[in-house]
């Protein structure tokens, strides 16, 4: 019976469809009826959560080939078909996309008296996009889809952000995205012209000269950069955290950044392998600085959104450190920090929340001491602070350690100075912490004390399963990668 389920829900454009039907069924509900239209977006986020490991009860880790192949022809005379599948790769992805998604719901329950039905279809449309962005095998949806996800997040910022400049935020980051990705269109029909079709299977089998080997590779590394985000063009990400809702600001550090990583791994690295080894050093080069650069920027911010938001860049440019590090340790370890990514700046970015509720600041000057007037809170919060420090029994550690080693054998001083950037994100951490829950309460600028309630406390409460599950037992994440990454390694003639 068992089996007959999983041959019946585990294809692909189910877990697709779902959050559409959710999205589009509020809009026949009146505003003013809220409830069904919270619970409607609620129930249909959590059916597709648990909907979304059961591909991996029949997933076959032993292949590095896609899994749960499915097509639709949608432009014959183009060879340009609709392709879903999974891989090693993209399977925790999915599942890490439909996990925040009821979170960013719960977490705005309370402030969805207005334009509830419109805060629901943003969010579960914005799940069916990111989830497409994982699933895809065509070349040319692989491209309109994920410059598709800015869309709903430019109206989340520009709706329910929480400052005045939250138009120009929504805008800057709605630019950065999109002409950064203008050269990946050309890419891609370069690559069409030659091959033919935009199947990315027979895209990989294709043998492209070396000189148009280096223009594909620089047009998708303008694209990938952005959505990284790479220095120099990292600005958008702390402007567009400081504006969004605290749900807004889960989501965006919880999924899209690794649009960019993705991208590598599913397209730059293995389509341009000879691009990609005389582009190690720059990669290099660019990750480093942005990792002890932005160490150093988040030490001298006064937002707490924004030190997280800098937080975010220094560990995603150790992922890319890792992801062009030609061997396993290093391809393979850099996927687990993007999975613990997903969790860890996500949670300190609810934390932010509960305070930014009760107190309407985020600036640091005016917290310290809440230690004594939420206890519950700055426990929570010291979990996730050890978690942001890579500490050993957290998902960030296990990834990042294997990323150091595989650096290591490539090249001493990177792997040095990404590990002093380790060192700089422990320092920011800590002192991040002790100004906000140690010292002395400020009861000029803080009047309301309330602890974090039941409800805020169990959204906690899986974050915290999550990263403690990943850093103490992570075994089913590198069986179930390692094939892909292995062919990842041998395809892009790393070895």
């Amino acid at each position: 019976m068992l089996e007959h389920f999983c041959e019946c829900y585990s294809n692909l454009s189910g877990l697709i469809l779902c959050p559409v039907l959710g999205s589009i069924t509020p809009l026949f509900i009146p505003n003013s009826r809220i409830r069904p239209i919270r619970l409607i977006g609620l129930c249909a986020s959590l059916i597709t959560f648990l909907y979304s490991p059961v591909p991996r009860i029949q997933f076959d880790s032993s292949t590095a080939k896609s899994q749960f192949v499915e097509s639709l022809r949608w432009l014959p005379y183009e060879n340009i078909n609709f392709y879903l599948g999974i891989d090693g790769i993209s399977l925790f992805f999915v599942i890490l996309t439909t996990f925040l998604i009821p979170i960013c719901i719960s977490v705005g329950w309370s402030g969805m008296r207005s334009y509830g039905k419109e805060y629901i279809t943003a969010f579960l449309i914005r799940e069916f996009l990111m989830i497409a962005v994982f699933r895809m095998l065509d070349l040319l949806l692989f491209y309109v889809f994920p410059e598709s996800v800015p869309i709903p997040m430019f109206i989340i910022i520009g709706v329910w952000g929480s400052r005045q400049r939250k138009i120009k935020a929504a805008y800057q980051f709605f630019l950065y995205t999109l002409l950064g990705s203008l050269f990946m269109l050309l890419a891609i029909l370069l690559i069409l012209f030659q091959t033919g079709t935009t199947d990315l299977q027979i895209s990989l089998t294709t043998e492209f000269s070396e000189r148009r080997q280096i223009f594909l590779w620089i047009a998708s590394f303008a694209s990938f950069a952005v959505k990284v985000p790479m220095v120099p063009v990292h600005i958008w990400l702390p402007e567009a955290h400081v504006e969004a809702p605290t749900a807004g600001s889960v989501i965006l550090a919880g999924i899209p950044l690794k649009f960019g990583t993705h991208g590598f791994l599913r397209f730059s690295i293995p389509m341009f392998p000879e691009a990609t080894l005389c582009s190690t050093p720059f990669i290099y080069t660019l990750s480093a600085i942005a990792i002890i650069y932005t160490s150093l920027t988040t030490s001298r911010q006064i937002d707490l959104k924004k030190i997280i938001a800098y937080s975010s860049v220094a560990h995603m440019n150790l992922v890319t450190i890792g992801m062009f590090s030609p061997n396993i340790q290093g391809i393979g370890g850099s996927i687990l920090p993007m999975l613990s990514h997903g969790l860890v700046p996500s949670a300190l970015f609810l934390c932010v929340g509960v305070l930014y509720d009760r107190h309407k600041t985020r600036l640091v000057r005016y917290y310290g001491g809440l230690v004594s007037t939420m206890p519950n809170l700055s426990t929570i919060f010291f979990s996730f602070t050890l978690a942001n420090m890579s500490s050993p029994g957290t998902s960030s550690f296990i990834g990042e350690f294997p990323i150091l080693v595989g650096a290591f054998q490539r090249n001493s001083l990177v792997a040095t100075l990404a590990a002093l950037g380790m060192i700089l994100g422990a320092a920011y951490s800590l002192w991040l912490y002790n100004r906000v829950v140690s010292g002395n309460l400020k009861p000029d600028f803080l009047h309301k004390f309330s602890d974090s309630n039941g409800r805020e406390v169990s959204i906690f409460i899986p974050f915290l399963v999550g990263v403690v599950r990943m850093g103490v037992h992570p075994k089913v994440f590198p069986d179930c990668m390692h094939t892909s990454v292995s062919n990842l390694v041998q395809h892009g003639k790393f070895h």
